[in-house]
C-alpha cells in the first residue's frame, strides 16, 4: 500500500510540475527585479531541474550574448512586452573577439540554445549587424524549441536552426532578415508568421539531413519585403537533400516566378537541385502564381499536402506553451 501511495504522490508531482514553473524568476533592466541580466538568471537556474523554470523580462533592451547551455533544460523566457522586451547584439562572422579570434557564422549569434524543451515568448531577439558578414540572431540546437509572438530580427543568416535531431515550432512570430536568413538542417515548423525581405535575394537555405522525411514547412505565413525590393528566392538548397515547404502561404510580388534556385557554383554539391525537395500548396498573392516555377519543384496534390501535419511533421512531440 505504501509503495503504491509512493508511485501516486511521484506521478502526481510530476504531473504539478509539468503543468506549472517549479520556479520562477525576474529580470529587469532598472533593478527592481531579482536580476538585472537574463544571463545571471539563467545562471542561476539549476541545471538539469524537476520542470520548468520560467524567467520573466521586464521590458528594456538588454545588450547582451547569451548561452542557455544543455544542463539548462526546460527554461521558459517570457517577455513583458515583445516590442520593447529586446534582447540585442551585434557580433558577426569576421569580428575579432575577445581572444583576437576571428568569429565564425556559428559563434556570431546573439542568443544560443543549446538544450531541450526551452519556450520563448514575447520577445524581440536581435542581431544589430548589417552587412558586415553573416550575423545570427537566434542559433537553436536543443529538441523541441517554441518560439511565439516574438520577433527575430537581422540581416544575413538572423535564424539558424542547427541539428538534425532538432524539432522548433515558431508561431505567431515575426522574422526579417537578407540572405538565407532562415537555414540550417533541423525539422522546423513556421506557423502564422510573418517574413521579411530585407534584400533581394534568399529566405531560406535548409541543410536537411538526407534521412529526415521533413525540413522547414511553412503553414498559412505571410512573405513581405521591403520597398523596392523584387527579386526574392523562397530557398536555395545549403545542403543536396534540402527540404522546404510552403502551405497555404500569402507571397508578395517580391517572390520571383521561378520560386526556387539551385544554388549553383557549389563545388562540394554541384547538382543540389536533383536531390533537393521543395513544394508548395494553395500558395496565394502576386507571388504565390505558380506556372513558371522552376521544373525541379513541386506543386502538392490535395491527397499529398495531407501529410503535412504537425503530428506527422514533429512526431510524438506536441508543441505546447503554458505561459502566452
Amino acid at each position: 500500500m505504501k509503495k503504491l501511495f509512493l508511485i501516486l504522490l511521484i506521478s502526481a508531482t510530476n504531473f504539478i510540475l509539468a503543468q506549472n514553473p517549479y520556479i520562477t524568476v525576474t529580470v529587469a533592466k532598472d533593478g527592481s527585479a531579482q536580476f538585472t541580466s537574463i544571463q545571471k538568471a539563467i545562471t542561476s537556474i539549476r541545471d538539469l531541474g524537476p520542470g520548468e523554470a520560467l524567467i520573466k523580462i521586464k521590458t528594456g533592451t538588454y545588450n547582451e550574448k547569451i548561452v542557455i547551455p544543455s544542463s539548462k533544460h526546460k527554461i521558459t523566457l517570457q517577455g513583458e512586452n515583445k516590442e520593447n522586451t529586446i534582447i540585442t547584439n551585434d557580433d558577426y562572422s569576421g569580428k575579432t573577439d575577445a581572444l583576437n579570434e576571428k568569429m565564425t557564422t556559428f559563434n556570431s549569434y546573439t542568443l544560443l540554445v543549446m538544450s531541450d524543451d526551452v519556450k520563448i515568448s514575447n520577445l524581440t531577439i536581435k542581431n544589430a549587424s548589417c552587412n558586415q558578414g553573416q550575423a545570427v540572431a537566434l542559433h537553436v540546437e536543443g529538441d523541441r524549441f517554441i518560439v511565439k509572438n516574438s520577433n527575430i530580427l537581422g540581416c544575413q543568416d538572423t535564424v539558424y536552426t542547427g541539428g538534425n535531431q532538432s524539432r522548433q515550432f515558431y508561431e505567431n512570430c515575426y522574422i526579417e532578415g537578407t540572405t538565407d536568413f532562415l537555414f540550417g538542417s533541423a525539422t522546423v515548423v513556421f506557423k502564422n508568421c510573418t517574413i521579411k525581405s530585407l534584400a533581394n535575394s534568399y529566405i531560406t537555405a535548409a541543410s536537411t539531413d538526407e534521412s529526415k522525411e521533413f525540413g522547414y514547412v511553412f503553414f498559412d505565413c505571410k512573405l513581405i519585403a521591403k520597398e523596392g525590393i523584387n527579386k526574392v528566392f523562397l530557398g536555395r538548397p545549403w545542403r543536396p537533400y534540402a527540404k522546404t515547404v510552403f502551405i497555404n502561404t500569402e507571397m508578395g510580388n517580391h517572390i520571383v516566378p521561378e520560386g526556387w534556385n539551385p544554388w549553383k557554383g557549389d563545388k562540394m554539391f554541384p547538382n543540389k537541385d536533383k536531390t533537393a525537395y521543395y513544394a508548395e500548396f494553395g500558395s496565394k498573392g502576386e507571388g504565390g502564381k505558380t506556372e513558371n516555377r522552376v521544373a525541379w519543384s513541386h506543386q502538392l496534390t490535395k491527397k499529398e499536402a495531407k501529410k503535412y501535419t504537425i503530428k506527422n511533421i514533429l512526431g510524438d512531440w506536441k508543441p505546447e506553451m503554458s505561459n502566452k
